[in-house]
């Protein structure tokens, strides 16, 4: 009897143990607190140490007069459209005259190389948006349940993939990362975690735990001729739709 309660107690511990690393892993740190060698990008209180997005391409060529124009019209439609409420940035597009959206994505002030970074995001029923790493598009985020009917045999696979990679005739876009592994997305209105890991060009994804991307080449979307940018700005995406995004955390590698 002893040693029939002891393997129970045995089997009882390991399977906590792995549920507590499995709800780990699918949540990932919470309550802004960033786990032991990670920054907070978000405070939880403001918008500090972000700003309206500016893309590469803007900050090659306009010079610096004109780029500090932009970068205030922008910023000025930042604090329009993009809000922090309950510890959670908020974005609610503008709507003009005409009844058009208009907004512009939100970026951090400083630049990152290699990182490794979990963020928290939630959107609304036929949301789009994404994570642009080293200012460069995209990790995928939207209700591919929504789109469609054209589109959704093809790519209603989920959130996660490196959207904008260049996909060539007869390649599965799964094995350049175009399209998650799985489809990993939990219930619109719902709150996913990504686990980004960025080194060199390689993206590797996680939604919720599970593997969608496995160390994949980002393509250098802006200048395909040219090399991924070493260093650049994490971006959140505007698409004209309502986004919340919480707990976000990077830390820096090598």
């Amino acid at each position: 009897m002893r040693v029939t309660s002891f393997l129970l107690f045995l089997s009882l511990f390991s399977l906590s143990s792995s549920t507590s690393r499995a709800d780990d892993e699918k949540a990932g740190p919470k309550d802004n607190i960033p786990p032991e060698g990670f920054i907070a990008l978000f405070n939880g209180k403001d918008l500090t140490g972000w700003q309206g997005h500016t893309d590469l391409k803007e900050r090659a060529t306009l010079g610096a007069k004109r780029l500090k124009e932009v970068q205030d019209m922008r910023n000025g439609l930042m604090a329009e459209t993009w809000t922090v409420k309950e510890g959670v940035i908020n974005h609610k597009p503008k709507i003009d005259k005409t009844g058009k959206k208009i907004g512009c994505s939100l970026q951090t002030v400083r630049d990152y190389g290699n990182f490794e970074m979990y963020v928290d995001w939630k959107i609304e029923k036929a949301g789009d948006s994404g994570i642009y790493v080293r200012g460069t598009p995209q990790i995928q985020i939207w209700d591919s349940d929504n789109l469609d009917e054209s589109l959704k045999a093809d790519w209603g696979t989920g959130s996660g993939g490196l959207w904008n990679n260049n996909l060539k005739t007869g390649v599965d876009p799964k094995s350049i990362g175009k399209t998650p592994l799985v489809k990993a997305d939990k219930p619109v209105g719902e709150w996913n975690t990504f686990h980004i890991r960025m080194v060199g060009n390689k993206v590797t994804v996680y939604l919720n735990g599970k593997l969608v991307v496995d160390d994949k080449a980002l393509d250098p979307y802006f200048d395909r001729t040219k090399p991924l940018p070493a260093t650049g700005p994490i971006e959140l995406q505007y698409h004209g739709d309502k986004l919340w995004f919480k707990n976000i955390y990077l830390k820096e590698l090598k």
